[in-house]
This record gives C-alpha cells, sequence and structure tokens, in this order.
C-alpha cells in the first residue's frame, strides 16, 4: 500500500487503529485529544520513547513503518535534550521505516535534524552511518556529498570523531585520494590531527600505490615527535608490494627486521611473500615463508593461500596441494578463499571433477562457499560444456541464500553460447534483470559474440541497441564480434559499416579490429578496400605489427600473384615494420604456388641474410610443393638439411611427407614417417589418418592413384569392416591414437549415408572400455536426422551401462527429436536420466532450467525477451 503522501492527521488515524483505545496516548478521552493532528503524532511518539525497552514495543513499530523522515526528524527534535534516544531513534526508525530504509532516506532525515539545529545529535549520527557505509564505495562517496551539502547550506561541520572515522573507512575501502582530501579539510578545520590519524592517511595512500605521498606523511609524523611503529612500516610495504616496487619493499623489510619497534609480523611477511609472487620471484617468496618459522613468527592462512595461489596461477596443482597439506598439517585452518583459490586453479586445468571433490570436502569442513567460489565452479563446468551441473550451482546457491550475481549470470550465460544456445543465454538476461542485477559490457559481449558466432546477426545488433537503456557504451570487443560475423559471411561492405559507426561514436580502434576487416576485404577479392584499411590503420599509427600486411600478402600468395606479393613486401620494409618469419613464410608459400621452387629457396637465404631465421614453416611448404611435383626424393633431401641445420619437423612437416608418399605408392615409406611422428609425441591427425585410409585401401584393390579427387571417393566407398580392422591393428602397433582414428571413421563413414557401421564400430570400442563422445554426438546427430530415435536410445543406454555418460548435445537432439515426434513422456524420461548421470541431487529445482535449454534450437522468444528487457529497466520503479 502506498501512503506517502499521507497527511499527518491519516497517519494518527492509522496510529489509533494500530493501539488499542485503552491505550492512555491514542484514547479518544485522552487529553491529548485537544492537539490537533498535526501537532499530535511526533509528540506522541516522542512520548512512546520515554518507556523502558521501547524499541520492542510492537505497536510503535507499527506505527513508525508508515513515518516518513519530516515527522522522524520532528519526534526526535521533540526528545532534543536526551541526546542518547535521539540517536538510537536515528536508527531504529532507519529500519523499520519503509521511507527511511534508503541511503538517500537516512541523509534526509540528517538534512532535517541539521535544519533544525540537532548538532550534537547529527555528529553522533554521522559517525554511525560512516561506519555503516564502510563497506560500499557508493554509499560513502553519497554520504560525503551529503556532508558537502550540510557545510553549504547550513554552514555545518564535522567534529574530530567524524573525521577520524571516515578516514578510517575511506582507508578501508581503498580511497586513498579521498583520504587525503579529508585530511586535509579537517586540518583547515582547526583540528590537531592525532597518532593514529597519521596512520589511517598512511594506510590509506599506500592502499592505492601512492607511496610517494605516504612518505611525505612519515616525515611529518616522525618530525612532530611520533615513533615508527610496524603498522606503519606494514602499510609502507604495502604500497611497494602493490606498486610491484620490490627494491623498496625489501629496503622498508630491512628496516623493520632492524628496528625494535617495528619488528615484521605475519601480515608483514605475507605482503612481502604476496609481492614477490606477483612479479614471479617465487623461489624468494618461499625462502621468506621459511624464514618466518626461524624468526618465530609462524605463516597464517593468508600467507599459505598466497603461496597456493601462486602455484595455481603458474599451473602447479600439485605443488598447490602440497602446500595445502603443509598448511594443514600446521594446524592452519584453511579458509573460504583457500578452498576458492584451489577450486579456481584446478577448474582453469580442466579438473572439474577434482575442484568439485574440493567443494565438497569445503562444506563438509564446515566453511561455507562464497559468492566467487560458486563462480569459478561454475565456470569450470562452463567451460567443460557441462551446463546442467552448472545450472545444478546455480540452483543450490538460491537455495543457501547466496544470491547470483553479475558474474555468475556472465559464466551461465558464455557456458550457454559455449554449447551453441546463445539464444537460450539471451533468455538467461532476463531472469538477470528480474533478480535487481544491471548486466555489464561483459554480458553484453558475450550475448552479441555468441550470437554472431551462430548467424544471428538481427538479434545481436538488437542487443546492440538495448545497451543504451542500461547507460552501456559498447566498446571495441563489442563491434569487432560483429564486424568479424559479418566478414566470415561475406558481407565485408557490412562490416566496414560497423567500423564506420564505431569511429563515429569514438571507440579507438585497435590493430585487431583493423586486421579482421583487412582478411574479410581479401576473402571477397576486394584488394583495393583491404588497402584502404590498411592505409586507415597506418594513418592512425596504431599498426605495431606487419600482421594485416601479411594478411594482403597471404590473399596474393593464393591468387599466384608474386609481383604484387614483392611490391607489398617492399612497402613492409618502406613503412618501418620489420618483416617477420609469417611474411617470409606467405612469400615462399606464393613462390611456390606460382611453382617458382628455386625462388622460394632464395626467399629463405634472404630471410637467413636479413637474420630473420627461417623456422620449420618454410621449409615444410617448399616440402610439400616438391611432393605435389612428384619430386619426393628433393623433398627427403630436404627434410635432412633442414634437421641437420638444427630445425626439427613437426606435425605440418610429418603429414606432409606422409601424404607425399602415399601419393607416390609409397605406402611402407608413409608408415615409417608415422612411426617417427609417434615417436616425438606428436599426436596423428585427420590428414595422416585419411593418408593411411586411402593409402591402404588403394594397396589392398590395387587401385590407381592418378586421380586423387576420384581415388579418395573410391577409399572411402571400399572401406570395409575388415579394412577398417587392419588400419586400427596399424595405427595401434605405430603406438598411434585408435580413438582419434575411430572419430575420422566414424565421421566419414556417417557422410556416406552408413551411420549403422559407425554405430557398430563405437559400440566395438565401448566394450573395450573406451569412450569416444565426440563420435557419439555424431552418429546421435545422424539417427536424429533419419527419424530413428529407438536407435539413439539404444546407444544412450549403453553408453551410460558402461560407466560413460553421453554429451549434453547427444541429449539435446534426442529429447528435441522425440518432442518434435509428439512422444513427450520418453522425452521426459531421457531428461530424467540426464539428471542422474550428471548427479544431479536438485532434480526438482534444476528440471525447469534443463528443460528450457532442450526446447528447440530456434530462436523463437529472443525478440521479445529484448523488448521486455528493455522495457523493465527502463520503467520507473515502484516506490514502497
Amino acid at each position: 500500500m502506498l501512503i506517502r503522501n499521507r497527511s499527518p492527521r491519516k497517519i494518527l488515524a492509522l496510529g489509533r487503529l494500530v493501539f488499542p483505545s485503552s491505550n492512555a496516548f491514542f484514547s479518544v478521552s485522552s487529553p491529548l485529544s485537544q492537539f490537533s493532528p498535526d501537532e499530535m503524532a511526533p509528540h506522541d511518539v516522542a512520548s512512546l520513547l520515554k518507556i523502558s525497552n521501547w524499541e520492542k514495543n510492537s505497536s510503535l513499530k507499527s506505527l513508525v513503518s508508515h513515518m516518513n523522515p519530516h515527522v522522524a526528524s520532528q519526534v526526535i527534535s521533540h526528545q532534543r535534550s536526551d541526546n542518547d534516544i535521539c540517536v538510537r531513534f536515528f536508527m531504529w526508525v532507519c529500519k523499520h521505516s519503509s521511507y527511511c530504509f534508503e541511503p538517500a532516506q537516512k541523509t534526509q532525515l540528517l538534512k532535517l535534524i541539521v535544519s533544525s539545529g540537532m548538532y550534537r545529535v547529527a555528529h553522533d549520527v554521522i559517525v554511525l552511518l560512516i561506519r555503516e557505509c564502510s563497506r560500499c564505495e557508493k554509499e560513502m562517496l553519497n554520504l560525503m556529498g551529503c556532508f558537502d551539502e550540510l557545510r553549504i547550506l547550513f554552514g555545518f561541520r564535522l567534529n574530530y570523531p567524524c573525521y577520524s572515522s571516515l578516514l578510517m573507512s575511506l582507508a578501508k575501502l581503498d580511497l586513498g585520494f579521498l583520504a587525503y582530501v579529508t585530511f586535509r579539510r579537517m586540518e583547515a578545520d582547526g583540528f590537531v590531527v592525532g597518532m593514529i590519524d597519521y596512520r589511517t592517511i598512511i594506510n590509506a595512500l599506500c592502499k592505492n600505490g601512492f607511496t610517494d605521498a605516504a612518505e611525505m606523511f612519515l616525515c611529518k609524523f616522525l618530525k612532530i615527535g611520533f615513533l615508527l611503529d610496524s603498522h606503519i612500516c606494514t602499510s609502507l610495504l604495502l604500497g611497494f608490494c602493490r606498486g610491484l616496487n620490490i627494491r623498496d619493499a625489501l629496503t622498508v623489510f630491512d628496516v623493520m627486521s632492524r628496528e625494535g619497534n617495528c619488528a615484521p609480523n605475519s601480515v608483514s611477511y605475507s605482503i612481502l611473500i604476496h609481492g614477490m609472487c606477483e612479479v614471479g620471484r617465487l623461489e624468494e617468496a618461499f625462502g621468506l615463508k621459511d624464514q618466518m618459522g626461524e624468526k618465530g613468527c609462524h605463516p597464517s592462512t593468508r600467507t599459505y593461500t598466497v603461496l597456493i595461489k601462486a602455484l595455481c596461477d603458474r599451473g602447479l596443482i600439485d605443488g598447490a596441494f602440497s602446500m595445502f597439506d603443509e598448511m594443514t598439517a600446521r594446524g592452519c585452518k584453511p579458509n573460504a578463499h583457500t578452498y576458492t583459490v584451489l577450486i579456481d586453479g584446478l577448474c582453469r586445468d580442466g579438473k572439474i571433477k577434482e575442484a568439485n571433490g574440493v567443494f565438497r570436502n569445503m562444506v563438509k569442513d564446515g566453511i561455507f562457499p562464497s559468492i566467487i567460489t560458486y563462480n569459478a565452479l561454475i565456470n569450470g563446468y562452463c567451460k567443460d560444456g557441462l551446463v546442467v551441473p552448472a545450472f545444478e550451482l546455480l540452483t543450490v546457491m538460491e537455495k543457501r541464500a547466496c544470491k547470483p550475481n553479475v558474474r555468475t549470470f556472465n559464466e551461465l550465460m558464455e557456458g550457454l553460447c559455449r554449447v551453441g544456445k546463445p539464444y537460450k543465454a539471451v533468455h538467461l538476461l532476463k531472469r538477470m534483470v528480474d533478480n535487481g542485477l544491471s548486466p555489464d559490457i561483459v554480458s553484453y559481449n558475450i550475448l552479441i559474440d555468441g550470437l554472431c558466432r551462430e548467424g544471428h546477426m538481427s538479434m545481436a545488433y538488437k542487443l546492440l541497441n538495448v545497451m543504451n537503456s542500461f547507460d552501456l557504451e559498447p566498446d571495441c570487443l563489442t563491434y569487432t564480434a560483429i564486424i568479424n560475423a559479418f566478414c566470415k559471411q561475406g558481407k565485408a561492405d557490412v562490416a566496414s559499416g560497423f567500423l564506420g559507426l564505431m569511429l563515429r561514436k569514438g571507440i579507438n580502434l585497435d590493430e585487431v579490429t583493423g586486421t579482421t576487416l583487412i582478411d574479410g576485404f581479401c576473402k571477397v577479392g576486394k584488394t583495393r578496400s583491404a588497402l584502404y584499411i590498411l592505409e586507415t590503420l597506418l594513418k592512425m599509427r596504431i599498426l605495431t605489427t606487419p600482421h594485416s600486411l601479411n594478411v594482403l600478402l597471404d590473399m596474393l600468395s593464393k591468387g599466384c600473384k608474386v609481383k604484387e606479393e614483392l611490391a607489398m613486401f617492399g612497402k613492409i620494409n618502406k613503412l618501418g615494420l620489420v618483416p617477420s618469419v609469417v611474411t617470409y613464410t606467405t612469400l615462399v608459400d606464393g613462390l611456390i604456388r606460382s611453382g617458382d621452387i628455386s625462388g622460394s629457396f632464395r626467399m629463405v637465404e634472404l630471410m637467413k641474410l636479413s637474420g630473420c631465421l627461417p623456422n620449420v614453416y618454410p621449409y615444410t611448404i617448399i616440402i610439400n610443393g616438391l611432393c605435389q611435383l612428384g619430386r619426393v626424393e628433393e623433398a627427403e633431401k630436404l627434410l635432412s638439411a633442414m634437421q641437420d641445420s638444427g630445425i626439427l619437423p613437426n606435425h605440418v612437416t610429418y603429414t606432409v611427407m606422409v601424404k607425399g608418399y602415399v601419393d607416390n605408392g609409397r605406402l611402407d615409406c608413409a608408415i615409417d614417417t608415422v612411426r617417427a611422428m609417434v615417436e616425438r609425441g606428436y599426436e596423428l591427425n585427420d590428414r595422416i589418418y585419411f593418408s593411411l585410409l586411402r593409402g591402404h585401401v588403394l594397396s589392398r584393390k590395387g587401385i590407381d592413384n592418378s586421380d586423387e579427387s576420384s581415388v579418395s571417393d573410391i577409399a572411402l566407398r571400399e572401406t570395409d569392416p575388415e579394412c577398417i580392422s587392419e588400419l586400427i591393428s596399424v595405427v595401434e602397433q605405430l603406438g598411434g591414437s585408435t580413438s582419434g582414428l575411430c572419430i575420422f571413421l566414424v565421421t566419414r563413414i556417417c557422410k556416406e549415408g552408413r551411420t549403422d557401421e559407425s554405430n557398430d564400430l563405437v559400440q566395438t570400442i565401448l566394450k573395450s572400455g573406451v569412450f569416444l563422445e565426440k563420435a557419439v554426438d555424431i552418429i546421435m546427430e545422424s539417427y536424429c536426422s533419419k527419424k530413428k530415435h529407438s536407435k539413439c536410445l539404444e546407444l544412450i543406454t549403453l553408453v551410460l551401462k558402461s560407466g560413460f555418460v553421453p554429451s549434453f548435445k547427444s541429449f539435446c537432439l534426442v529429447v528435441q527429436g522425440l518432442k518434435k515426434e509428439g512422444d513427450t513422456e520418453r522425452a521426459r524420461e531421457v531428461v530424467m536420466e540426464l539428471l542422474t548421470s550428471n548427479g544431479v541431487v536438485e532434480k526438482a529445482e534444476v528440471l525447469p532450467y534443463v528443460e528450457c535449454l532442450m526446447e528447440g534450437d530456434e530462436t523463437g522468444g529472443c525478440d521479445e525477451v529484448i523488448d521486455l528487457v528493455d522495457e523493465l529497466h527502463c520503467r520507473e520503479r515502484p516506490t514502497f
């Protein structure tokens, strides 16, 4: 019920409803009834405050629940002789009045108190408000704005306790510059600054890295006669470490170690250890940790957590757990931050199961996960495409009253985009707004990039316009996603229009965006437009590498335009850009494409003369050219010369040689090359598998391989179970990955329409205890396209019985297929199977999310959601 505009007469009437008629203050027969309503309500409430334990009076709570700041200030005015009651009532009414609990209403009430001349009450209230706002920077800034208004309007100034409390809160919020301004005003108002205030201002400045100003205050501090202590030295240590100035930090630490009153404590050591870790000096950081024990200063939870994080950041997870074990063995109990660091490190390393185990141990130890912990785990699940467990975590958060923040929704939206469902992420945007959260630039960039990748350009553009509703300006990443998407669709002209829009909005163009557009024009053969963009980049002086020019060189290379390539190469030198290995490699490729083998050799020699030593790639390109021309012996000699010069072949080189040998009917040499490749630790790839398959089939059938394209088709058609078995046996003997080979075979055979054969192959592999998720996805997709959902269900059952879980994508395909056929009951069973197989405990809570994710892949409803999000934000929020 809205009653903001009710008169005091109506408030009094409400009071009569709240209190029984026998109440002395509101009885009709009471002498107070002679007062007018405008006078009566504040006076009567003030009278109630004389009763002991008035804060617990339920009738008073009901009356005050609708009291606005103006009436509240009148109540306080009636009690101005009792400062303690006035302050207590101020804070109490702010908690119980629907008009006064917001920060803006609290400051309004404060202004009314000051305007009534109750300065003593105002000063005591301000100290409490400062403490209340010490956790929120925005609230503190608004409160300081109120102080300025009070000074201007009423000449009201803060007293010493107010200033001292304000300095402490600003230091706590890392607002060093504002602390300095406050200090200056404090001095201007004539207050003598005490030792604790100097310590606070030094700490505040150091937190923001203003170490020069902090040292100036330190000189003043010492000149006054105060003694240097551990607190001030630790603040300086923090300032230098935050500025990565380890040299000066070590100087301060050395002074602390010598001076008796400034001996370093656990906090000092932890700060310096953290600074060492930040600059990569881990060995010295661990040395300091050991030194702590020698000095009788035991490492704290923070000390260990800093070291654990440093190890995780370097990918040394085993070392991090060893440090964790040492920590617990010494009786130092890990906190939520320690566990979060480990969980985040495991998630970044792709070890989501281990991260989940740490999470369970954390809860088991009675430590409640924070929002950061949940976000780290959700991010880990989403990176692995495990959106179902990620959404279960969301429901767990909500159930445990841990409210998701913008980061939580951003992680979930990015996870949905990773599994190709950006339109579902758009629906999640609405839930985000419904939860009272405002999307940030990251939220929109995730959605726009996801939609662009799936080709939903109109929707991405609509989101671009909606950003204005949230006072968000698109940045370079936003436009780059759109430009890149249009370029991939062959619409470089449209992409160019967005570049113009980006520049008109004053967004700085970077080299990545410009190169993306150059590449887009090159792909559609618009060389002039590409050159124009290149010249624009040059005029704006944002080219730092020859990458953009390399893109143009690559286009010319593929068009066998050697003269133009060489002219462009001259332009690179003229502009003062140093040609990179990629530049020279592109020129070598162009010469090879034009058939100029000798020219390519000369270009390699030119690389050496210019000081840009060739790597494996230019050699590999020449080897490939020789193989294509049937000059395999020359390719072998070049490969040998390359190795003699200290350049080892990579997987591309081996792939080229294998194909060259097969093309020339030398399958035995191809197999020897594959063996050498495996021994060097390289993974076999699809091109290797295809070459081996083709060579194997052709040798068995005795087919001539003069026409490569027709031979490839024959090879696939002639691939039978016996051939597959023989090929798998060969790869096993060579030590290669049979899993990779099977995925390759399944993909190829399914394209031939032979899905049942692929299914048999996968089931055979599955019986040996190997699960090929990608292969199962391909088979599911093939069966679903033919509406053979029963085959899919059989395969899902077999996979689950084997102890594995099909991907979310496979489940989605089957569920959507069953729903299209009207078999909703079986679809629901599959969804429940998905939840069970993913270990979901909160099935009832997660089910609505999962069912929503599995509703079709069409984008229907997204436009309406975007409109609704826009409307929800723009609509004026109701006042209660």
